[in-house]
């Protein structure tokens, strides 16, 4: 009985000993990834480039992140993040005020500038002499028939003493700006580091009336990123490793353009290498522009658009001043 209780003992002890070394001898697994998706707010094009060069470079992975950049659905961006079914979004400060606006707002807020500045406006053939707000009367513009557009345009043309009731609207199936301007229109707002530079690349000479330069409340954030506040605010190191990797891949951008472009041909080979190039080119000057950083909103500015779809009646309330945005998970 002795010896067969020294027995067991005996292999128990052995048991453990070989368990333990085993043990040891197993390799540690690597930390999984974070899965992240970021929507984007459109088919991809140079205002995205930053994601698919942070993709590309290994810049999420270095962050411990594993990144789904996604085309939009139906409902755009913001509902799918509001909705809890991605984390990031890109969208535009204009498009985002009826949310905040609202008396029951999706769960979302802007967390970086993708361009410093807004470099929409209004395009047309130079011969047709639309150099001035005021002289778009007698001229027909494409329009998306959205309150805020009309009131930006109703505000650049009379400020600069012209008649908006005087402007020809039609309904816009814009899809190729530069063979509408040449067939169906005179002029059609449109965003100028991919159509602006479209129409250079192809030869068109034209006038362009940029937003920006017709008040501070038009010098609007387009396009922003943003996240899931319930995300945001049980996750905030994620955001910001989200963000230090998404700010190498502008930053890289800007100091790489020709390679930078080819990562989004890579990505987007359906995309004109030329216009992509050249966008590329002349964004690497907007992403910062002349902010601290990458990715800064600058509050007066936010404030300021905000303040004037208010007082012209544009949302249902008052957008407290500084609501809608944070710099808080921007790198330093």
């Amino acid at each position: 009985m002795k010896n067969k209780l020294m027995f067991l003992i005996t292999i128990t002890i052995l048991s453990v000993f070989m368990l333990t070394s085993c043990a040891a001898e197993t390799p540690k697994t690597e930390e999984e990834s974070i899965k992240i998706d970021i929507v984007l707010d459109w088919t991809p094009n140079t205002n995205h480039t930053g994601l698919y060069v942070a993709q590309s470079k290994g810049f999420f992975e270095e962050e411990g992140l594993e990144v789904v950049i996604m085309q939009p659905p139906e409902g755009g961006a913001e509902a799918i993040v509001g909705g809890g079914g991605a984390e990031f979004g890109i969208g535009f400060q204009d498009y985002l005020a009826p949310n905040f606006a609202s008396n029951t707002p999706m769960p979302i807020t802007a967390v970086a500038a993708i361009i410093q500045h807004n470099t929409s406006g209004i395009i047309s053939l130079k011969e047709d002499g639309i150099d001035t707000p005021s002289k778009l009367s007698g001229h027909t513009y494409a329009t998306w028939n959205l309150p805020i557009e009309l009131a930006i345009i109703e505000k650049i043309v009379q400020d600069d003493g012209g008649n908006f009731e005087d402007i020809n609207l039609v309904p816009s199936t814009v899809t190729d700006v530069i063979t509408a301007l040449q067939t169906d229109i005179d002029s059609v707002w449109i965003y100028y580091a991919w159509d602006g530079i479209a129409t250079k690349v192809k030869g068109l000479e034209t006038n362009y009336l940029n937003f920006a330069d017709y008040g501070k409340e038009l010098d609007y954030y387009s396009p922003v990123l943003f996240v899931n506040d319930d995300y945001a605010n049980s996750n905030p190191q994620i955001v910001k490793k989200v963000l230090s990797a998404v700010k190498k891949g502008y930053e890289f951008a800007i100091e790489n353009p020709e390679d930078a472009a080819q990562i989004l041909l890579e990505a987007a080979p359906e995309l004109d290498a030329e216009i992509v190039v050249e966008s590329q080119k002349w964004l690497a000057d907007q992403y910062i522009a002349d902010a601290p950083k990458w990715g800064y909103i600058d509050q007066e500015r936010w404030d300021a658009f905000y303040g004037w779809l208010f007082e012209n009646n544009l949302i249902e309330k008052e957008i407290p001043k500084g609501a809608g945005f944070t710099n808080d998970y921007l790198p330093e």
